[in-house]
């Protein structure tokens, strides 16, 4: 349900066309037709209301399919088709059109194109891009770098270059980052967009693993990261196709370039930061942009003025915030782990596959695409984040796991593991707390079996240490095999003619 909702997104708040939606998702334009021509016939508008979850969804967009008999096609003629296309404001639409007024149940729009591209698919031909004004956005890292020198250690370290260009007037965005990562990654597309003031309606990225999570030919899959980045400011991301420079012509110009304009100027100049070298590649940068075209009158800065800058779309009130993404399954105890901290969801949705996302700031959890719980992020490993809300009102409705149901189950493997586990829980704040560690004891039986798990938790009630940690570092170690220390007597008054004793200070 995430591509068919990010489908309904593209059309309807980006306005793409089909083919920009199936590049944008990796999917097949049928496929994306499908989508579209089934919310039509649902009766779904965009925004969805806000008691649409994915299964509602789900259930409108694909009903119980009932299959009819398929009709006989007559295949078009393509290659009277290939030459009416090169008359004047003839589209393939309108070819399909009157294809479909002679033959009713003749190939539908899509296939017709699918099939038209297939019969001149032995056709090679270099095609000349006429970018549309604030449409495009290209983005690519240069193949050299620049080293930046630690002035306390000497120690070096390449910096990475990244480029953006816009597609209708070459205007372009570079500066420096120390990775290719997805929070460097997207990062340079915040600042980029900040500089040139606007959005445009489609970013171009090559199939670089920060922002193609699946690099493959024909079903490049967005990292959800930077398809969050995509829907925060409101633009596709069609990445280009494996192999395909013409795809990303504008980019590879633009590293180009940068390469020769900007970092062969600074290959004789030492940096300390990476501050210093930002502040340099700005300087040269300007000058890029304000250097005339040896074709054409004008400049890269006065193109974008008059043609990117007005039909860029505008910023939103605030950047983007990096966040990552995860999944998850809700344990027993309705908390998630998000990097060794827990935090509590609704105790309905325990056993459910949650995604998570989580910022230098915030933690959200969603079940179904929608939010279900918020958390500021805490740092403290180990700890619980837990909202009251949250909790069951009776342990029997939380899927009758009880403190007294997991005490009982202890017991069937001993007392000491009982009061191990009882000791646990009263030690939380909350018994629920607990349940995760308690369960992992439990299971430790498995493995060691019932007999050596006793032992441990013996060894750990005598040394009070409350712990799944502590109980399988002492089986790993075979303490549990050892006998415990006896202790200490306590002894009596000391007896000793230097001893004055109490009475004596009466």
């Amino acid at each position: 349900m995430r591509k068919v909702k990010e489908a309904l997104r593209l059309k309807f708040s980006c306005g793409l066309s089909v083919s920009g939606i199936a590049r944008s998702l990796c999917v097949a334009r049928s496929t994306v037709s499908e989508y579209l021509s089934r919310a039509d016939s649902a009766g779904i508008s965009w925004p969805l209301p806000d008691d649409i979850d994915d299964d509602a969804l789900e259930r409108l967009v694909f009903p119980v399919f009932s299959s009819d008999p398929s009709l006989t096609r007559p295949r078009p003629d393509f290659s009277e088709v290939h030459k009416e296309l090169k008359r004047k404001g003839v589209t393939l639409l309108l070819l399909w059109q009157e294809y479909k007024a002679v033959h009713p149940s003749g190939y539908q729009y899509t296939q017709f194109c699918n099939l038209y591209r297939e019969w001149k698919g032995h056709l090679d031909l270099p095609m000349r891009f006429n970018h549309k004004a604030g449409e495009k956005l290209f983005v690519d890292y240069c193949g050299p770098t620049l080293p930046v020198v630690n002035r306390t250690t000497g120690e070096v370290r390449e910096a990475q270059i990244f480029v953006g260009v816009l597609g209708a007037s070459s205007y372009t965005f570079t500066e420096a980052t120390w990775t290719q990562t997805l929070p460097d990654w997207t990062g340079s597309h915040v600042r980029a967009f900040s500089y040139f003031g606007g959005v445009t309606e489609i970013v171009v990225p090559d199939n670089l693993a920060s922002g193609v999570s699946k690099a493959c030919r024909y079903e490049p899959d967005i990292n959800p990261t930077y398809q969050d980045l995509a829907a925060h400011y409101g633009l596709a991301v069609i990445p280009a196709r494996v192999r395909k420079p013409r795809d990303k012509a504008k980019a590879e110009a633009g590293v180009l370039l940068v390469e020769r304009w900007i970092l062969a100027k600074l290959r004789h100049r030492t940096f300390f930061s990476l501050d210093d070298l930002n502040a340099a590649i700005g300087e040269l940068r300007e000058a890029l942009n304000d250097r005339p075209f040896q074709k054409q009158p004008g400049s890269r800065r006065s193109l974008f003025e008059k043609l990117d800058k007005p039909a860029l779309g505008p910023l939103p009130s605030s950047p983007y915030q990096y966040g990552d993404w995860k999944k998850a399954k809700l344990n027993i105890d309705y908390h998630v782990a998000v990097l060794d901290h827990y935090y509590s969801v609704p105790y309905r949705l325990v056993r459910q596959t949650l995604d998570i996302r989580f910022t230098s700031t915030t933690v959200e959890i969603y079940h179904k695409g929608k939010r279900v719980a918020s958390h500021l992020r805490s740092r403290c490993k180990g700890a619980h984040t837990t909202i009251k809300a949250h909790m069951p009102k009776s342990h029997q409705r939380h899927l009758q796991w009880t403190p007294v149901r997991i005490i009982s189950w202890a017991e069937k493997t001993g007392t000491a593991t009982a009061d191990l586990v009882a000791a646990i829980m009263a030690r939380r704040p909350h018994p629920e707390q607990g349940f995760r560690s308690c369960l992992g004891i439990m299971r430790l039986s498995k493995v060691y079996g019932d007999e050596r798990l006793e032992a441990a938790c013996q060894r750990a009630l005598f040394i009070k240490a409350f712990s799944y940690k502590s109980i399988r570092s002492i089986l790993k170690t075979r303490l549990d095999q050892q006998a415990l220390p006896e202790k200490p007597k306590q002894q009596g008054p000391i007896d000793h003619p230097n001893v004055r004793g109490s009475h004596y200070y009466h």
